[in-house]
């Protein structure tokens, strides 16, 4: 579903590239309402586009996270996918995550200084304020004729839920007064300057360094979800391919995916929102 978007509105809420991001040749197409900022730009992957290409819209109506599970998508929030055609060799292509999660860290400290100390990393693809979730990020693709890749990315900035699976938080809860709009022309800066450091995966030891010094802390107790079971450990590092190491009781863990939680829980943001639907 698509329903192109007006020049109406305030100009701080408006979704407008950098101008850094211009220059190196990303476009953006912006919608009021939309299904899912990452299926549009998947179907326009299907008809021949080859990106770099950011979708944005105020709203969707069929928003989605990691593992198939629904993103709520209240306006004011930031609803973004950026459309990739063949960023990496295709066995690389989960390393976005970890690209996208820094050019989103990079953003908010920009956007929000004040929080910056309190930002963090958790494998693979969130970024937490204080512990609770302020952002996810879902990467799909195409492998047909090489890769296309799809970054989607949600950010909080003044809605969150109050009961999810992860303890959730917004910019605005933290005390930040920044637009989407604010948020998404930093982002789209951020973006490209760690694309270009990871170069296509050459880089990703770089990339994997800088998500590191803003991952958790080393020894930090963790439990990893999967399906049907758990298993709990201390983190020790992501190792050259992605993946999550962690020790436990039996040993050494390399975990490729699953939901991780901290032993010790963060409580409610300093201000929730009703539950979305």
């Amino acid at each position: 579903m698509r329903n192109d978007r007006h020049a109406s509105g305030h100009a701080e809420d408006a979704c407008v590239l950098d101008p850094s991001a211009a220059a190196a040749g990303v476009r953006h197409r912006a919608f009021d309402t939309i299904d899912s900022t990452n299926a549009e730009a998947l179907r326009r992957a299907g008809e021949g586009e080859r990106g770099p290409l950011w979708i944005t819209a105020v709203r969707q109506t069929a928003g989605r996270g990691r593992r198939g599970r629904p993103w709520a998508s209240e306006p004011g929030n930031l609803h973004a996918s950026l459309l990739l055609a063949d960023p990496a060799p295709i066995p690389q292509a989960s390393q976005l995550s970890f690209v996208a999660g820094l050019a989103v860290h990079d953003a908010l400290c920009a956007v929000a200084p004040a929080l910056a100390a309190r930002l963090t990393l958790k494998w693979p693809n969130d970024v937490l304020c204080g512990g609770r979730k302020l952002a996810g990020i879902l990467v799909e693709g195409e492998t047909r004729g090489g890769l296309t890749a799809v970054v989607g990315i949600g950010i909080d900035c003044v809605h969150h839920p109050a009961e999810a699976l992860y303890p959730a938080t917004d910019l605005a809860a933290e005390g930040a007064s920044v637009s989407a709009g604010q948020v998404f022309a930093a982002l789209s800066r951020t973006m490209v300057r760690r694309l270009a450091e990871w170069d296509r995966s050459h880089g990703f030891e770089t990339i994997r360094r800088a998500w590191l010094a803003r991952g958790p802390a080393p020894g930090a107790a963790l439990t990893v979800r999967f399906d049907n079971t758990e298993t709990t450990g201390l983190f020790e590092t992501i190792d050259e391919h992605g993946n999550l190491v962690i020790t436990g009781a039996e040993g050494i863990h390399r975990i490729a995916a699953g939901d991780v939680f901290p032993l010790a829980r963060p409580g409610p943001a300093p201000s929730a929102n009703r539950r979305y639907p």
